[in-house]
């Protein structure tokens, strides 16, 4: 099956307009309007371990109960879970757009925000590792 330059433009269209990637998600969070409300989609025990700096608590299964009373409607919102062998942040961000929320996913996840040393907030405060290797060497 070939499929055409054209319908191939389309598909990373829309990826782009519903993905998103760690290195961009922290840039826009150092600013003091990000524009979006980062919502870390996993249980509260993985919350508990550390989160992404400035992210708030919705796990997948509270959606449908506490959406409305957590996020505003008119302010995007970037879903993540823990990383790419997981499908929780396409989950919430499904059901955000079903209920009127402009949503993107961030992908690779926490796993990905980690290894880009980018620090986790924990009880004990926020804490990075140095970046792996081979995901900084990526450049793009």
């Amino acid at each position: 099956m070939k499929m055409t330059t054209e319908r191939a433009a389309e598909l990373f269209a829309e990826r782009l307009a519903t993905q998103t990637d760690v290195a961009d998600v922290q840039a826009a969070m150092t600013t003091p309007t990000p524009g979006f409300v980062l919502v870390d989609t996993r249980s509260a025990a993985a919350w508990a371990q550390g989160h992404l700096p400035g992210a708030v608590h919705l796990p997948g299964a509270d959606i449908a109960g506490r959406a409305a009373e957590v996020l505003d409607p008119a302010v995007p919102v970037v879903t993540y879970c823990w990383g790419p062998g997981c499908n929780g942040a396409t989950k919430a961000a499904l059901a955000l757009s079903l209920r009127g929320y402009q949503v993107r996913e961030m992908i690779g996840g926490a796993e990905y925000w980690v290894r880009e040393g980018f620090p986790l907030r924990t009880p004990a405060g926020d804490v990075a590792r140095d970046a792996d290797p081979l995901v900084i060497a990526c450049g793009c």
